[in-house]
């Protein structure tokens, strides 16, 4: 932890160095060249080529050299960019990073461009754009895409459990009981005897089939883990969302409903956390051990891709308050502070923002692009493909979506939360002990 935040202060000492010196000025040199720019979903790569081929097309002066990791490898090498001064031109960034890389001096503002080259900002998803205005008032990026969260259930074991697609459309949750939710659950979980979860001598500790897939303990946000749940009580992560400056871990609602989530694999009906560490939950699902797996909407390639598994789409349960939720992320592209081709990555950003780029991307029913029109077609792409992605663009046009905690701190929130949560869902240690962790949370602001 402290060696995370020590690079975070050299990185934007870096950052303010190569500024300072000229890096990031206009000049003839710093409008061609060849551009660096990285991105971490495998499964974009291909459209994301087209629009740098399409768009050296048009700029003959300008190449772009696509670079994609993995996660976790991503922020890690990111970083060390930022520290060693090779950071990538442009990159792919997220609403969890870019309120600390702003503060940091990493990220370039790009407000005169927009104006300039008259972007229109009304043409995106509403409230996208805005998201990537910083507390100083300026922006850092420009959006390419949004997601929402769903449920991802095998077809062919829900007709073995009797379950229709009419349930999985209609399911209720709470704290208390689980609602609906939990009984389908539990009737999907089968043990290595071929009981039911919910039948007499269910043996919980050799389960072969699992009602719900873990995809970890969901450190400081839940994005897919639990906060399609927690979400629905009245509880929401801080204060204020853009930067808010106080976390709500210590809330009673979440701390009953995280009581019930962790639940779920003392009873058998959830995988324990010591299981999930290095596998992908997705690739459990596609081998057939969980029978619904909450994930997010930039996955349905993936889980519709699998051969042999026909897959369905339910939305998030209804909670407590009547309503569904669901998480709402939108990712842009920023431009490294440090780049010496200020003007090439002002272009290439705004062309990957564009409707030439995100028609190009809605094409491909990979993900949903942050142009309205663009993410229209991308609705009508998945469609012409067989997959009814309505579980999530419900939720936009439903308005049961809530922002990605935004706020200061994140990397170091995240550093306390992530340990904090795993005790909890791992069975160590009651949702109560999110207080003290809560506690450390909050005096970060003080």
């Amino acid at each position: 932890m402290k060696k995370s935040l020590g690079t975070v202060a050299v990185a934007a000492a870096i950052a303010l160095s190569l500024s300072a010196c000229g890096g990031s000025g206009s000049s003839a040199e710093s409008a061609k060249g060849e551009l660096s720019y990285w991105l971490w979903d495998a499964n974009q790569l291909p459209a994301y080529q087209q629009c740098a081929d399409d768009f050296t097309k048009a700029n003959p002066d300008i190449k772009v050299k696509i670079t994609q990791r993995g996660w976790d490898d991503y922020w890690s090498t990111l970083t060390n960019g930022f520290v060693g001064g090779t950071a990538p031109d442009v990159f792919t960034n997220h609403l969890g990073r870019y309120g600390e890389l702003a503060e940091n001096k990493q990220l370039l503002p790009i407000d005169d461009a927009v104006e300039k080259d008259n972007v229109d900002l009304a043409a995106y998803n509403d409230g996208l754009a805005d998201l990537w205005v910083g507390q100083d008032g300026k922006r850092y990026g420009l959006p390419k895409d949004w997601d929402t969260i769903g449920l991802f259930y095998n077809k062919a074991m829900l007709t073995s459990a009797g379950v229709t697609d009419e349930q999985m459309k209609n399911l209720t949750w709470n704290a208390q009981d689980g609602g609906t939710y939990e009984k389908v659950i539990a009737h999907l979980t089968v043990d290595k005897n071929g009981k039911r979860g919910d039948e007499a001598g269910f043996d919980k500790n050799n389960v072969d089939v699992y009602g719900l897939g873990l995809n970890g303990g969901g450190d400081s946000s839940g994005q897919t883990e639990w906060s399609y749940l927690t979400n629905t009580t009245g509880w929401s992560h801080t204060d204020k969302n853009p930067w808010g400056t106080h976390y709500n871990y210590d809330d009673s609602k979440f701390q009953e409903s995280m009581d019930w989530f962790a639940g779920l694999a003392a009873k058998g009906y959830m995988p324990k956390l010591e299981t999930t560490v290095g596998a992908a939950m997705a690739d459990t699902f596609a081998a057939g051990k969980s029978a619904i797996n909450a994930h997010g909407s930039w996955m349905v390639g993936q889980y519709t891709g699998y051969k042999g598994i026909e897959v369905g789409i339910a939305p998030t349960p209804t909670g407590p308050e009547g309503k569904r939720a669901s998480m709402f992320n939108g990712l842009a592209d920023s431009i490294w502070a440090g780049t010496k081709k200020k003007d090439a990555a002002i272009k290439w950003v705004e062309y990957l923002a564009s409707a030439p780029c995100q028609d190009v991307v809605a094409s491909k029913a990979v993900v949903f692009p942050a142009l309205k029109a663009s993410s229209d077609k991308a609705a009508e792409a998945f469609k012409a493909k067989g997959v009814d992605v309505t579980a999530f663009t419900e939720h936009i046009k439903n308005e049961t979506t809530f922002l990605y905690p935004i706020t200061d701190n994140t990397a170091k929130v995240k550093g306390i939360m992530e340990p904090a949560m795993d005790a909890v869902v791992s069975g160590k240690k009651p949702a109560s002990s999110l207080t003290e962790a809560n506690n450390q949370v909050n005096d970060l602001f003080k």
